[in-house]
């Protein structure tokens, strides 16, 4: 049954498993919930540790770990946060690489992938894009009804795909529902 003014793919109660990544060079987050309609559930969550070493190393290391969690888990879709600019440039840039790395591992198994900034995922979860990482925890904790706070790069990727799930559900296509695009606006 589809309620009036909703498009079907905002009530269709279909599972989606979601992938959620926190991209980093030395530890790389990962964290994987269901979403059944308006149901979140917690499937697993973890990180993957590079090695210390050449930067090719530690990119084939998220490359490979990742893709063993997907094949191990089957995810729909994938969620990953976007990089965010550091006060040194260097960072970023290899952060940027492995955040490349952990999208080829998704794109690579013919996944969409859906980007998320960290102030988007922090106003999804917590209500506040400039909350702290605790807040973030807790709130995981909370929404997923875990029995305690996961780690922080594990937290942060559930957040992923907890804020993938909630545009998912429509939160933000309702606002366009049944406007169309002319000319990259909508009419």
């Amino acid at each position: 049954m589809v309620r009036r003014g909703y498009p079907a793919h905002v009530t269709a109660r279909a599972t989606v498993r979601i992938l959620g990544i926190d991209p980093g060079l030395r530890v790389t987050g990962f964290g994987l919930i269901q979403r059944a309609g308006q149901q979140l559930a917690y499937l697993t969550s973890g990180v993957v540790r590079t090695p210390a070493g050449e930067l090719p190393d530690r990119l084939k290391a998220i490359l490979e770990s990742l893709g063993e969690v997907i094949a191990q888990h089957s995810p729909d879709q994938v969620a990953v946060e976007k990089v965010f600019v550091n006060v040194n440039p260097q960072s970023t840039l290899l952060l940027g690489q492995a955040r490349g790395a952990a999208i080829c591992a998704a794109v690579s198994r013919g996944l969409p992938v859906s980007e998320y900034t960290a102030l988007q995922v922090k106003q999804a979860v917590v209500g506040n894009g400039h909350a702290a990482k605790e807040q973030v925890q807790e709130m995981v904790r909370r929404l997923l009804a875990l029995p305690g706070d996961p780690s922080a790069d594990a937290a942060d990727a559930l957040a992923c795909a907890i804020c993938h799930a909630h545009g998912g559900l429509g939160l933000g296509r309702l606002a366009t529902a049944g406007f169309r695009v002319r000319g990259g606006r909508l009419v």
